[in-house]
């Protein structure tokens, strides 16, 4: 009966095969997510003349320097790629301590202008910016338009220009439904303050797509909008020829300008702020979590 049953498990027992004994050749491969190639270069401290940025001088001549539309503000400056940088590669302006998000300056605007023609004539809502000295409507009014960025970038390499293209940096909401394309900017900042950018007056506001960008308001007073792609792979050790005009007034509130170019993966660009957020959370919740367990020992239930 002993030697029947031993007989029997024999003849259960599977046939070897590679295919059973998982041997086949498998491809096994390691997901190394492509990094992020980012340069970041602040240059609202040093295009400006040397006696401007001395600690020495005052805040208010920084101020009267960069007001004045005689005084040349441009600036050259040589930028080295530290890595291959595959296109697109997206640049963005980051301005700080800019708080855009304050109620007065979001609310300075009107959206019913943007959007119609038949409602030029109307400027509620965009105090302080809302007509000129003859009465007439300022298109687009408001604080938020009043301020465009204006600084400008011209890149190139080994003397060649690369060409930014900034067509479709804009939402294509704010493009097809906030701002109208039968909508044209009238007496913008024609007034003694200019607050930033001018507009062509003949390109309808939907077309004008730094604009769009701009009046998105950032929640953070530390922020990036886009400025444009370069459509150009940019190999590692490249010198690039970066020409920029510093147009735009910070220094009124010690505010930092920087030029960023940054490549970017399949989940988007660089940002250090979720690094941080989830950090701090994940400190609070062990915080927490250690708080508990002392209680625990000192006084259990």
């Amino acid at each position: 009966m002993a030697a029947s049953q031993s007989i029997s498990k024999k003849s259960q027992k599977p046939t070897y095969s590679r295919f059973n004994q998982q041997e086949l050749p498998a491809c096994k491969p390691i997901l190394t997510p492509s990094l992020v190639v980012q340069i970041v270069y602040r240059y609202d401290d040093i295009c400006i003349p040397a006696f401007f940025s001395s600690p020495y001088v005052s805040r208010n001549k920084r101020i009267g320097y960069i007001q004045d539309p005689r005084s040349d503000k441009t600036c050259v400056r040589t930028l080295m790629v530290p890595k291959k940088m595959k296109q697109p590669i997206f640049v963005y302006y980051q301005i700080d301590q800019f708080y855009q998000n304050h109620r007065r300056y979001v609310k300075s605007r009107n959206d019913e202008q943007y959007r119609s023609f038949s409602q030029n004539p109307k400027t509620t809502n965009c105090e302080p910016e809302t007509t000129t000295d003859d009465h007439k409507p300022i298109i687009p009014c408001g604080l938020i338009a009043w301020s465009l960025f204006n600084d400008t970038y011209t890149l190139s390499r080994r003397g060649i220009t690369l060409p930014i293209n900034k067509t479709n940096i804009a939402w294509k909401s704010d493009k097809e439904h906030k701002f109208s394309k039968h909508v044209y900017p009238q007496n913008f900042q024609t007034g003694p303050y200019i607050g930033g950018g001018k507009l062509n007056w003949t390109i309808p506001l939907s077309e004008q797509e730094d604009l769009l960008v701009w009046m998105r308001p950032a929640a953070v007073p530390s922020f990036r909008k886009l400025y444009g792609r370069i459509e150009t792979d940019l190999e590692a050790n490249d010198m690039l020829r970066v020409v920029i005009e510093n147009n735009y007034n910070t220094y009124t509130f010690s505010g930092k300008k920087k030029l960023i170019l940054s490549t970017t993966t399949w989940i988007g660009g660089k940002c250090d702020f979720m690094g941080l957020v989830y950090i701090l959370v994940g400190g609070v919740c062990l915080l927490i979590a250690i708080l508990y367990i002392i209680v625990y020992l000192i006084k259990p239930r």
